[in-house]
């Protein structure tokens, strides 16, 4: 039965008369399928409903299966993303989100720990794509080309593949093992990573190595420069620059105070990364206050529990060989920080400046048609292609957020348009469900389920050691917490529709197969919509002639 969306309206916004029941029935329940908002607020473009639905089954292997189809390194992103799924979750209006972050690291953990494997969906097609870039959404293309049955030879121009995520995210965040693991799975579809390969002239590589496409994805690793006088300029270091070395082992000299100036992700790395270095002091400077901090609150809070001091407000004017003189800032009426003319000086023996990162495109200046924006970022059109035909680009060097989730969505939907542009087609992308908000929810049956949070090393422990400092779930805390799940907007077969139809006119079809209805029986008095819990039935307008 057809059905116009504009014609779905809600029973309570008719009166008796207008409702109308049995002959005389205005409308009629369909089963329909809604977007839940946490796969809406996913960068990597999961179906984290449907394995969610798994995992609360017990079928960990094919939950792990249905994440692999759109995100190839789970044990990564359970650590790092941030998670904006759960910021959108309905349950966060009750009793707080489900952990989806949480789960998603067990699955990726327990697949780590028992070998599982991916396999190659497509035979080989004998097209050939050039990868620019061993970061996250590099990766993300080549595990994904590579699916699609195309050969991808990655250059890399650092000496292992990772990217940021190896360079750019500490150790207590992101354990190496396990970012190496799945690197080495992509690896094993067949995907060539060349390290230490630089790209200067892509043209040339290109016909060079007889590709068919190319994909760029070579990251932010530089850091923005701010002039600051200082009679010592090797006092003063760039975040990336140190949290490198410190990743590598080539542990920089910093002192006993060590000043870190920005206030995002990467600052909070820093000054954490330099407590675990051994400096007995480590302070962030920020011109602004907390609220408008580009840094994750739980990031600063995790810094402050280690010991990490925040001089919110303040303004580095100049440095000398031991301390630096700050100025004080106060808000005006539109939050905007402004100068006081009032000054205090800090000890330090080094400055690490975190203040925001730069992506080298300067090789791609060469290729004509390549468009920049005025921060060297490349311009890409919906499908990531730039404006030559046959390249693509992604991640940081794109107009877009900078995390590893929004990169390796890049790279999905870039290998997409270029598996489609290779086959001389064009990929389309299914229309989008609507999108089920907490107000849409019927919740009728037991709700007391608090989240099952992951623990913790003691903060007076964590800066002893690169450690991980977050403990993940295990299978019977990650079933719980997947069971938390309000399945909104899918029917979950509840079986609430069916116990409460008056009518029995709702047909139940088998496990999986959901339910139907019997429109000779039904009389279109909205009992079954009043009920389902997760918004899966619209009441729709009769037809009449």
């Amino acid at each position: 039965m057809s059905y116009n969306p504009a014609d779905i309206t809600h029973p309570a916004d008719l009166s008796a008369h207008e409702q109308g029941t049995g002959p005389v029935r205005a409308h009629h329940p369909v089963y329909k399928d809604f977007l839940p908002p946490c796969n809406y607020a996913c960068p990597a473009g999961e179906n984290i409903q449907a394995w969610l639905a798994l995992v609360q089954s017990g079928y960990y292997q094919q939950a792990w299966q249905q994440i692999m189809r759109d995100n190839p390194m789970p044990a990564v992103h359970g650590r790092v993303c941030y998670h904006p799924c759960e910021t959108q979750c309905n349950r966060e209006q009750l009793d707080g989100a489900v952990s989806i972050h949480a789960i998603e690291r067990f699955l990726g953990d327990k697949a780590l720990a028992e070998n599982w494997q991916v396999t190659v969906d497509f035979e080989p097609t004998g097209k050939r794509i050039l990868v620019v870039g061993a970061g996250p959404s590099g990766l993300s293309a080549a595990y994904h080309l590579a699916r699609l049955g195309h050969k991808v030879v990655i250059y890399e121009a650092g000496p292992v593949a990772g990217g940021m995520m190896r360079f750019g995210i500490p150790a207590y965040r992101l354990p190496r093992h396990e970012l190496e693991f799945e690197i080495q799975r992509i690896v094993s579809l067949g995907v060539e990573i060349v390290l230490n390969r630089k790209v200067d002239n892509l043209l040339a590589d290109k016909k060079e190595g007889n590709f068919d496409a190319v994909f760029v994805a070579v990251g932010a690793h530089l850091s923005k420069r701010i002039d600051i006088p200082a009679r010592d300029a090797s006092k003063m270091l760039d975040a990336i620059t140190f949290l490198r070395d410190a990743s590598a082992g080539n542990t920089p000299l910093l002192g006993r105070k060590v000043a870190i100036y920005g206030g995002g992700n990467t600052a909070m790395d820093a000054a954490r990364t330099a407590k675990r270095l051994g400096a007995d002091e480590a302070y962030i400077i920020y011109r602004r206050d907390r609220d408008h901090m580009p840094a994750h609150s739980f990031e600063a809070d995790e810094a402050l529990e280690e010991g990490v001091k925040i001089n919110w407000l303040r303004s580095i004017k100049e440095m000398d060989d031991s301390s630096i003189k700050v100025e004080i800032m106060a808000l005006d009426a539109k939050g905007v920080a402004q100068p006081t003319g009032q000054y205090e000086t800090l000890d330090a023996d080094a400055l690490i400046l975190a203040v925001g990162q730069d992506t080298d495109t300067r090789f791609l200046r060469s290729v004509t048609g390549i468009e920049f924006k005025s921060d060297d970022t490349v311009i890409v059109d919906s499908s990531m292609r730039t404006g030559v035909d046959g390249i693509f680009a992604g991640g940081d060097m794109v107009p877009s957020e900078r995390t590893v989730t929004t990169a390796v969505g890049h790279g999905k939907k870039a290998a997409r348009h270029i598996d489609a542009w290779l086959r001389s087609t064009r990929y389309i992308a299914q229309p989008k469900h609507g999108l089920v908000t907490y107000e849409k929810l019927h919740i009728w049956y037991q709700t007391d389920a608090e989240q099952k949070h992951q623990a913790h090393i003691p903060p007076q422990q964590r800066t002893e050691s690169f450690s991980e400092i977050v403990a993940g779930l295990d299978t019977t805390e990650a079933t719980f917490e997947a069971q938390r799940c309000f399945s909104c907007g899918n029917c979950f077969e509840c079986d609430g529709c069916f116990g409460a139809c008056p009518e029995k006119a709702i047909v139940k079809l088998g496990p999986g197969n959901r339910y139907r209805y019997d429109y000779d029986l039904c009389t279109g008095c909205a009992v079954c919509f009043e009920q389902c819990p997760c918004h899966a039935i619209e009441m729709v307008a009769e037809q009449r002639d």
